[in-house]
């Protein structure tokens, strides 16, 4: 049977509009299941407090269990991240993760699996940890000034560990390096408690880390704080200069984390998951949490969020480029 021209346009605008629909329709339903957040890394990091209490109190108000499920390996934390690119676009999974899945391990290591910009949805920054520069009390160093001219008198004497290539511990020694003039080593460790261990043995002699990290040593007398990586200085060291105030004001960093979903999930879930986000980083309890980690919290949109990864990443590749960073 022949349709009327009408009748047949109807249907097939009817048709087209089926997709839209049923995205509409999970949207609206959203969650149905479990809502899994992915981190791909080890348990322990710098967020690990964070995501458990954002966890906790997304499951109240999403109304469903939000599980945090740690898939660590691979080349930057590659392993974790890819099996949420290859994730249902429906909100059900997520990924938290910190600057090297996104912006640094797409620089360095080659067939990573995925586009950072095309397989995600940006959806909330979480917490910004501002990085500190910190020597082995042996090195005759009290400023950023002094490690400098130490280094130049000293060259290739002075080594710096990181948490493993590409980390910012890592991309700041680089950029430190740079900028200074100076001749120092890299060795890269697995992962930061290593790093620390040898630090404080006097096994390398100086590192970037986030406060959180150092500040119990610093108080210790056992490490010795040169300079925040960052505009303002610390409130549990108000003492210690930041690196604008000691020459270097392009040598910053924080340590960041976020919440992002598979390219193309609903933008009314994305909003939905960004405003119950926000509202749990202002609460008392994240405040609390925030506090012992020297963190502040990054509340704001998702296109905030998107915006600042991209500003991220034109700073980084800068540094990798010019520093010669790449793994074979």
């Amino acid at each position: 049977m022949k349709l009327p021209r009408r009748n047949f346009l109807h249907l097939a605008a009817g048709a087209a509009a089926l997709p839209a629909i049923s995205r509409i329709a999970r949207a609206q339903t959203y969650p149905t299941r479990t809502v899994n957040i992915i981190v791909a890394f080890p348990p322990g990091g710098p967020s690990e407090g964070v995501v458990r209490l954002l966890a906790e109190k997304l499951s109240l108000s999403l109304g469903r269990p939000v599980v945090i499920e740690n898939r660590p390996g691979g080349a930057g934390g590659s392993v974790g991240t890819r099996s949420v690119v290859s994730a249902a676009p429906d909100g059900h999974t997520l990924l938290l993760s910190p600057p090297g899945p996104l912006v640094v391990a797409p620089l360095i290591y080659k067939n990573i699996g995925y586009d950072p910009i095309k397989a995600f949805t940006p959806i909330a920054a979480l917490i910004s940890i501002p990085q500190m520069l910190v020597v082995h009390p042996a090195v005759p160093a009290k400023s950023v000034q002094d490690l400098v001219a130490y280094a130049k008198a000293n060259p290739g004497k002075i080594s710096f560990p990181s948490p493993g290539y590409g980390t910012q511990p890592h991309l700041l020694g680089e950029l430190f390096k740079l900028m200074a003039g100076i001749d120092i080593i890299h060795i890269p460790y697995k992962g930061p408690a290593a790093a620390v261990t040898d630090l404080l043995a006097g096994q390398v002699q100086m590192y970037f880390e986030n406060i959180g990290s150092l500040l119990p040593h610093i108080e210790a007398g056992k490490l010795r704080a040169l300079a925040v990586a960052d505009e303002a200085r610390s409130l549990q060291l108000p003492n210690v200069p930041t690196t604008v105030e000691s020459g270097f004001p392009k040598l910053q960093a924080t340590y960041w984390s976020g919440i992002l979903a598979p390219a193309d999930t609903p933008a009314s879930i994305v909003n939905r998951l960004n405003t119950e986000i926000n509202a749990i980083m202002k609460t008392k309890e994240m405040e609390a949490i925030l506090a012992k980690l020297s963190a502040r919290p990054k509340v704001g949109s998702p296109e905030d969020f998107s915006t600042f990864i991209a500003a991220e990443t034109q700073k980084w590749a800068a540094v990798v480029k010019d520093a010669n960073i790449k793994v074979d």
